[in-house]
């Protein structure tokens, strides 16, 4: 429920958000409903082979189709490539040049081939039936194995044994010894599904040049708008002065478009070429089996725990499938790299050691999904304590409150140091819930009765606010970390604040307001947020890794502060008092002896009665700040609850309670913070039980249709049950720490847990996912598997 606010008293209410009214009546503007004079409509000519030789690319028929007005392919276009680095030898990272338009070689199914632009979409996908292109068929390297093995074909000529990373980022002194000597040694393997992010809103772009300012004008569903502009600029050969990027309503996005896309740069050449406007749409079957994926890895990972079951070391090999390119900026490092530095989680873990790969194969590559190898790798650590637990004859939560971590600051063996955290607190009061509805007693009538009911933990932290200094430390040659935002006060004492983050269905329009109102003492209703504009924002590297309050809220935070100083010293001179005599409050300063002068009458003498300002004080009133987690970041923590009962006709997994409390520090609006966490564990509920792209052996998906992809409904998603802790951040301007993947991150391994529970009595422990009614169907009649 939204709480009545008080002016001043905004920031920890469930304020409404204010972007609802304009979404939820249809008066929201996302990219398709972009409508320019004259605008053309485009669409690719896309490989139908996942491996092979580009022997002709003849597009003669396709000028001559009704309503075509162009085709172009790569040497039409003379565009530079997409190239992510990292700043590491050959030997840890091989960089992957992505063309724009395939030119000699095609490494995926559906990778874009030509651009086909038209005066209707209808024209130009008839277009692409004209479109013919001849391929030598190479073979295609469709897993980790075969991208491994010995003689495989290479995807990439400079890419040795199709291994675009391969670091081993620590090794304690003596690990082996710590093995050798363990109490108990316990093995996991594990192998997750690919994913699509799936937002609502599939990608798009709509491309024009404006002769008046001598700019190509990009309207795009993009969550890192500045990059997109560096990227088209550079594969233009413009000045960036030259492109301006805009980001109207984004219906979503989830990390897979928090990179730079081959399709929006084309169709801005296109654009760029013909001087006409140009738009791209995605369609939903190339948003499946074409666009950027997400989550394929394997991890072989064990652990060595003393009698008691406290962990002494852990010794992993991760594996991460990125198809076919590494993805502008992260590169093919992004999964692995963050599987291996902090995979050690919520756990004191005394030794460690780790070897993490990307492996390059023919499908479509990958991009961070919400979360990023955390999912994973959470999952794999539960499931390590859930094994110890059982072979050392130890209950599945005990052993967890053993080797929590609870004194912070705590460096951990991976030279993190985490922040102060509730990860004990957290732990006690989800199984506190679980156990005060009853559902250990309900598990165990069930189980008189012949019914499989199981109840799965997880317990773990999400590193949020990576600053610049986090991002280095993975040698990224673009290091995403900072934030600007500018906040300013017209004449009618109304405020702008600008943020280079992105909102696609965050809430920024409203949790940005709140801490601008409650800065300056200001009606929210004062308060208007502008983001997605390259022109009007400085630089700013766009929303992912739960950046945007962490680290863009507190920008806005102090640019705000910034602005109610001045304010404060302009009505200090105007009464001539000292700066520390005089306070904001309710959309004025206020002398300590009652006097008053009103945001609008400040800005009267700011804008237009600048000769009263004393000399040292501008005309105007603004401010610009920039904002740095200088650290190692913050840490959001939670643990998860899960009651679930497994049908052993059908095999189906039912969902029958789910139980999450978390810690991201200060909510700014606990509502939009219950939104992030009920949206996550939807999606980490759909990666456990339901969704994988697939492949047959030639490199064709399977799944171009939401017929054949499964997506859960309303109906597999149970409701949700949320309990707050909070711990506030020192790192951070506003005390919050980010709240965005967490329920995707803690969701697998719950739901692992609590089916590996409910199996207990086979004997049976499954370690995959996504976990499929025929491997519990088989499981709970004891068939062998296939």
């Amino acid at each position: 429920m939204n709480e009545p606010v008080e002016q001043g008293q905004l920031v920890g209410r469930s304020v409404a958000r204010r972007e609802d009214p304009r979404l939820l009546t249809g008066r929201g503007r996302f990219v398709d409903d972009i409508a320019l004079p004259g605008m053309l409509h485009a669409q690719f000519v896309r490989s139908t082979v996942a491996h092979g030789e580009i022997t002709s690319v003849d597009l003669t028929a396709v000028r001559e189709v009704p309503g075509v007005v162009a085709a172009f392919m790569a040497d039409d276009l003379d565009l530079t490539d997409i190239t992510a680095q990292l700043g590491r030898p050959l030997s840890e990272f091989v960089p992957t040049a992505t063309p724009v338009l395939a030119r000699d070689r095609v490494r995926y199914v559906g990778e874009p081939v030509a651009i086909v632009v038209a005066r209707d979409a209808y024209a130009a996908e008839d277009g692409l039936e004209a479109a013919k292109v001849a391929y030598a068929v190479l073979p295609p390297v469709m897993s980790e194995a075969q991208a491994l093995a010995a003689g495989a074909p290479l995807i990439h000529d400079g890419a040795a044994g199709n291994t675009l990373v391969d670091v081993s980022l620590f090794a304690t002194d003596g690990i082996d010894e710590i093995f050798d000597t363990a109490a108990r040694v316990v093995h996991v393997e594990s192998r997750t599904g690919r994913q699509n992010a799936l937002p609502l809103e599939t990608r798009g772009a709509v491309a024009h040049w404006d002769d008046r300012e001598e700019q190509l004008v990009v309207q795009t569903c993009t969550q890192v708008p500045h990059l997109v502009r560096t990227v088209a600029a550079g594969c233009l050969r413009l000045d960036e002065r030259a492109v301006r990027v805009v980001v109207p309503d984004m219906g979503g996005g989830f990390g897979q478009k928090c990179v730079v896309g081959r399709e929006e740069i084309a169709a801005a050449a296109a654009a760029l070429r013909l001087r006409r406007a140009v738009k791209w749409i995605e369609d939903r079957k190339d948003a499946l089996s074409a666009s950027f994926l997400a989550r394929e890895q394997h991890y072989d990972v064990r652990a060595a725990f003393d009698a008691d079951g406290r962990i002494l070391g852990l010794d992993a090999d991760v594996v991460c499938d990125m198809g076919a390119y590494s993805c502008y900026p992260f590169t093919a490092g992004i999964e692995p790299l963050m599987a291996s530095a902090e995979m050690p989680g919520v756990y004191k873990v005394p030794a460690y050691r780790v070897r993490g790969r990307a492996v390059t194969t023919n499908k479509a590559p990958t991009a961070p999904y919400r979360g990023v190898s955390r999912p994973q790798y959470v999952m794999v650590m539960e499931r390590l304590f859930e094994r110890a637990a059982r072979e050392l004859g130890l209950d599945a939560v005990e052993i967890r409150r053993r080797n929590v971590i609870t004194e912070f600051p705590y460096t951990g063996v991976n030279n993190i140091t985490y922040d102060p955290g509730s990860y004990l607190e957290s732990l006690n009061l989800c199984e506190r819930l679980v156990k005060d509805e009853g559902w250990y007693e309900k598990q165990s009538a069930a189980a008189a009765e012949g019914r499989h009911i199981g109840i799965g933990y997880s317990c773990f932290s999400e590193r949020t606010g990576y600053g610049s200094a986090a991002f280095a430390q993975r040698k990224m040659r673009v290091v995403p970390g900072f934030d600007i935002s500018e906040v300013r006060m017209d004449t009618s004492g109304a405020v702008t604040v600008t943020t280079g983050t992105m909102s696609h269905g965050q809430s920024h329009e409203t949790t940005m307001a709140q801490i601008v109102a409650d800065e300056l003492g200001l009606d929210i209703g004062k308060v208007r947020l502008h983001q997605g504009d390259t022109d009007r924002i400085t630089y700013g590297f766009g929303t992912f890794a739960s950046r945007s309050i962490t680290i863009g809220g507190s920008a806005v935070r102090v640019a705000a502060a910034k602005l109610g100083e001045k304010l404060r010293r302009i009505a200090a001179a105007r009464w001539e008092a000292g700066p520390d005599e005089v306070e904001l409050a309710a959309g004025c300063v206020r002398h300590r002896d009652g006097r008053v002068l009103t945001y609008e009458e400040l800005a009267d003498v700011a804008y237009l009665q600048a000769q009263l300002l004393p000399k040292d004080i501008e005309p105007g009133l603004s401010a610009t700040a920039t904002f740095d987690v200088l650290n190692d970041g913050t840490f959001s923590n939670a643990t998860h609850g899960v009651v679930v009962e497994l049908h052993e006709d059908t095999g189906q997994v039912e969902i029958l309670r789910y139980v999450c409390v978390e810690d991201c520090g200060v909510a700014i609006n606990p509502q939009v913070v219950e939104g992030q966490c009920r949206g996550g564990i939807a999606q980490g509920i759909a990666g456990a039980l339901f969704e994988q792209v697939t492949y047959d052996a030639q490199g064709e998906p399977s799944a171009t249709s939401f017929m054949d992809y499964k997506v859960p409904t309303a109906h597999e998603i149970p409701d949700v049950l949320i309990h707050h802790l909070e711990t506030p951040c020192a790192f951070t301007e506003t005390g919050a720490k980010g709240a965005g993947e967490g329920g995707t991150i803690g969701a697998p391994a719950a739901v692992l847990n609590a089916v590996n529970d409910a199996l207990r009595p086979t004997g049976v422990e499954l370690d995959h996912t996504p976990i499929t009614p025929e491997t519990v169907h088989r499981a709970l009649n004891l068939e062998p598997s296939p």
